[in-house]
């Protein structure tokens, strides 16, 4: 199978991860594609706002009804720091090798590729699909190939979506008491009222 892996806190999920995830399905062909939430991430400069089993929730509803979408929470049950690569290494040993692993990050993730941990032994496992952004960030690729040998011939950067939605901003706007129906499935609008999440992220940082 070819597989999409999907990784992130998604705190919250919202609409922008799902066109992401809808073009990688259609332009490369995928079977499925897997959002991996994240359960301790190593690279965030701030820390989530919610806990893990939220995060799960949310996700689960956000891709409620898409059948060729479906949430593992490998990276959660896992105790201890989150790696790309053992995640990508259980997925592997549970297809027996046989699945076609794709990758798929943010243009803003691919500039610090080179600081994940054993970025040699990702490019190995997958390819990296690269989703672009509104603001058009870019990054050097001879650099990055200098960083991390032989990772720009496994780069596909996509052309779109540009996606021009954040979580960092939804969750200001939950915290301000704005609407953000427009930016997440209803279900999960609904969700973080109910659970009223990121109700003293008005007064913290946000990143």
């Amino acid at each position: 199978m070819r597989l999409g892996i999907f990784g992130g806190t998604f705190d919250p999920p919202h609409n922008g991860h799902l066109q992401i995830a809808r073009e990688a399905l259609r332009i490369l062909e995928l079977d499925k594609v897997i959002f991996m939430v994240a359960g301790s991430p190593q690279l965030k400069h701030n820390p989530v706002k919610t806990t893990a089993e939220q995060r799960l929730a949310m996700t689960k509803l956000a891709i409620n009804g898409e059948k060729l979408f479906e949430v593992s929470s490998i990276e959660i049950d896992r105790k201890g720091a989150t790696y790309t690569v053992q995640t990508l290494a259980e997925i592997e040993k549970a297809g027996t090798g046989q699945n076609e692993l794709f990758f798929i990050i943010g243009m803003d993730n691919l500039a610090g590729f080179k600081y994940w941990h054993k970025p040699d032994e990702i490019i190995k496992k997958c390819l990296l699909v690269v989703a672009p952004r509104p603001d058009k960030t870019s990054v050097d690729l001879e650099e990055l190939e200098k960083d991390v040998p032989g990772s720009v011939q496994r780069l596909i950067i996509l052309e779109e979506p540009f996606v021009d939605i954040s979580s960092s901003a939804i969750r200001r706007k939950a915290a301000q008491g704005e609407d953000i129906s427009c930016l997440v499935p209803e279900t999960v609008a609904e969700y973080i009222k109910s659970h009223k999440l990121y109700a003293e992220s008005i007064n913290g940082a946000l990143e």
